[in-house]
């Protein structure tokens, strides 16, 4: 199915083995000895070799780029074909040999030629995941990102078939089309759930729509099923959770669709308001409890305090910006201008790291390392750390700072706000006989100040809980999404494969830049070579 194995084994140097003709030394990148071969016994360049190979293709897969100029130079053919019609440019795809490639195409090569299977370089780019040998053909010399080969195949099949996630992110990128059909009915879904590829899955998932879900392959089987059918059971369950979030009734019912929209913050603010009413009218000024004191009473409208400015701190991080990336005005993709990766310097810009994730396939931007899409807000948000649907909104660079300080504010308003109620409902109960018990008394006597008290405690638990959480990360400066998904991101693998987060300058400058501007710069990280970069 792709080009043979035998284009992976020239690992050897020059220097260590014996060249006896053209197809070595072009194979080993030995010009000195090609120009011997050629200038003094006149050997042909134009001819292949016992196996059907020519001198350029083994050039050309080694990205040997003077040497390709020799050899062109000196008879060699760009378009001469093997016996499986594959061209020197096929070869260079399989190892990405960008430099040899680009001497190949500006000398006449066809970047659309095609082998007997009808793979052209894109295809073969695609099955070796060389991506950016596939954005470099594409951008610079208009190369047909979404042909199919012989079997109905694109690239993006081939990208999803091996599992290749930067290729996948590319095409899509280039706006791929997933639906597709090869012979066999299978789209780029049916590939990647058929080998368990599961972060390819997810990608095309969330750039994806209901129907690649839903679309059956000429046995009638959905891409879910034929996880289910091969084994794959995790891609089976994140398939039919992603149909089943597309089929929800949150998504389909009037009054049930506008809350599902909105998401829980309403819910939120009002049993956080009415939890504050039921304080004062049951716990502070309840009839049936001892008059408040000095000291309760401060505790007791601190406490209503608190609740307020973590009412105003909550619409503030519910309605403020998380940090959206902006779209307009920025690197996007446009079918009429040269390719968005090629427009900035990849070794200089601030905003490229060599990162393919950092390729947004939906917004159709180039992002902030550190960035996440949220197929919630369908928005790529900066400094990514989770969607909140308390809050309903995402949590991000611009808005940590503020959805951290409603956390501190609702932790200390639950938590004084219980004391307050068990200390009022304690010191006011008299002696109780023996066959009841003190909470079997409040319930039924002070059912006000019990409700409070039970919803009050599962709010300290969880406000407490995520704020605990959040103090953490904040002092390792790491985000969320990036605590659970390490694995996932190669710019917090260390040099030996372990963890190792560049953002990390120590709790105490960690504290004290978040505290201060509210987040992070990441603009202070010097970042390590682009291969140790590259995102799994």
């Amino acid at each position: 199915m792709e080009i043979v194995s035998s284009k992976e084994k020239t690992t050897t140097t020059a220097a260590e083995i014996v060249i006896v003709d053209v197809f070595g030394a072009c194979a080993y990148g030995d010009l000195i000895r090609l120009t011997e071969f050629v200038e003094e016994d006149g050997v042909s360049l134009s001819l292949p070799d016992a196996n059907g190979y020519y001198p350029l293709q083994w050039a050309s897969l080694n990205n040997f780029p003077h040497l390709s100029h020799y050899i062109i130079q000196h008879g060699g053919d760009v378009n001469a074909v093997d016996n499986v019609r594959q061209t020197a440019l096929h070869w260079a795809a399989v190892r990405g040999s960008i430099a040899a490639a680009d001497v190949l195409l500006q000398n006449g090569a066809r970047v659309e030629a095609a082998d007997v299977n009808g793979y052209r370089a894109v295809h073969v780019a695609a099955q070796y995941g060389q991506t950016s040998f596939l954005n470099y053909i594409v951008a610079k010399y208009r190369a047909d990102f979404d042909v199919p080969d012989n079997d109905g195949r694109t690239p993006l099949h081939w990208a999803a078939y091996k599992g290749f996630t930067d290729s996948i992110r590319l095409l899509l990128f280039w706006d791929a089309f997933q639906g597709k059909q090869d012979k066999e009915g299978c789209t780029p879904l049916h590939w990647a759930a058929l080998r368990g590829n599961l972060e390819a899955c997810v990608v095309l998932i969330h750039a994806g729509t209901k129907q690649e879900l839903l679309v059956k392959d000429s046995a009638g089987f959905t891409p879910a099923q034929i996880a289910a059918d091969r084994g794959h059971h995790h891609v089976s369950l994140i398939l039919s959770n992603a149909l089943r979030g597309h089929n929800s009734c949150w998504k389909d019912k009037g009054w049930i669709k506008k809350v599902g929209d909105i998401g829980y913050a309403p819910i939120l603010f009002c049993i956080v308001f009415v939890c504050t009413i039921v304080f004062i009218n049951s716990v502070l000024f309840a009839s049936n409890l001892l008059k408040v004191t000095a000291v309760v009473g401060l505790w007791g409208w601190t406490a209503v305090s608190l609740s307020v400015a973590s009412l105003l701190m909550f619409i503030r991080c519910s309605s403020k910006d998380p940090g959206y990336v902006k779209t307009s005005g920025g690197i996007r993709n446009n079918a009429d201008a040269e390719g968005p990766l090629l427009t900035i310097d990849l070794t200089n810009s601030a905003n490229w790291t060599g990162n393919w994730s950092q390729l947004c396939p939906t917004c159709k931007i180039i992002r902030p390392i550190r960035s996440k899409h949220c197929p919630t807000c369908k928005r790529c948000v900066e400094q990514f750390d989770h969607h909140c649907p308390w809050i309903s909104n995402c949590v991000g660079k611009k808005n940590k700072w503020d959805f951290f300080v409603f956390l501190l504010l609702g932790t200390l308003t639950a938590l004084i706000g219980a004391v307050v109620a068990i200390h009022r409902m304690w010191t006011s109960i008299p002696a109780l006989q023996s066959e009841e018990s003190w909470i079997h008394h409040v319930v039924f006597q002070h059912p006000g100040a019990a409700a409070f008290l039970f919803i009050d405690l599962f709010i300290l638990l969880a406000a407490g809980t995520l704020f605990l959480i959040q103090a953490y990360q904040i002092g390792r400066n790491i985000t969320t999404n990036e605590y659970v998904n390490a694995t996932r991101y190669g710019y917090l693998q260390g040099a030996h494969g372990g963890f190792h987060n560049p953002y990390n300058h120590g709790i105490v400058k960690n504290c004290s830049d978040f505290l201060i501007r509210g987040y992070t710069d990441d603009d202070e990280i010097k970042w390590p070579p682009l291969q140790q970069v590259v995102a799994r």
